[in-house]
């Protein structure tokens, strides 16, 4: 009968622990994956902005792309990108739609002329509060679906994971 060495049994104990956390991890990531492509399924649970897009001829990334201006001012192009989950080049198209329609305007950096900021104007502000109120009304019909504990539990989670994905 052939002995393994102390410190090789050790590690290959290590091993299987770390292949046994693998297995329990890759299960959970594809139960978690069932259950977000689900959710996505259910038309009442999807997300809020594609309610807001209905009847506008706003397309989700527009509405994205009103919300986080509304939300933090100007941004650069690049970052306005970045914000609505779209490339620079689609980001530009983006723009040209909302700026042909009075929503939005460019401006150079006075100290980089590079670069372009685009900020909302007044008709795309208040265009943006009502969406973002539109928004906050659908989420709370959601809210109010779940019970004081599962809200406590789902703010917990997503809390958590947020500071988990902001690292990553």
């Amino acid at each position: 009968m052939r002995t393994i060495p102390r410190p090789a049994a050790a590690a290959q104990g290590r091993a299987a622990v770390a292949q046994g956390r693998a297995a329990v991890a890759g299960t959970d990531a594809r139960r978690l994956h069932g259950l977000l492509v689900a959710l996505m399924r259910q038309r009442s649970l999807r997300d809020p902005v594609a309610a807001a897009c209905a009847g506008r001829h706003l397309s989700a990334p527009q509405v994205h792309t009103l919300l986080a201006l509304g939300q933090d001012g100007a941004l650069p192009m690049g970052d306005l990108a970045r914000r609505a989950g779209v490339t620079e080049k689609t980001a530009t198209g983006l723009v040209d739609r909302l700026e042909r329609d009075g929503l939005v305007q460019r401006a150079r950096d006075e100290a980089d002329r590079r670069v372009v900021h685009v900020r909302l104007t007044a008709a795309g502000a208040t265009l943006a509060r009502r969406l973002d109120g539109e928004i906050l009304l659908a989420l709370e019909r959601l809210l109010g679906r779940l019970g004081p504990a599962d809200r406590r539990d789902l703010f917990r989670l997503v809390t958590k994971l947020t500071g988990l994905t902001e690292d990553a």
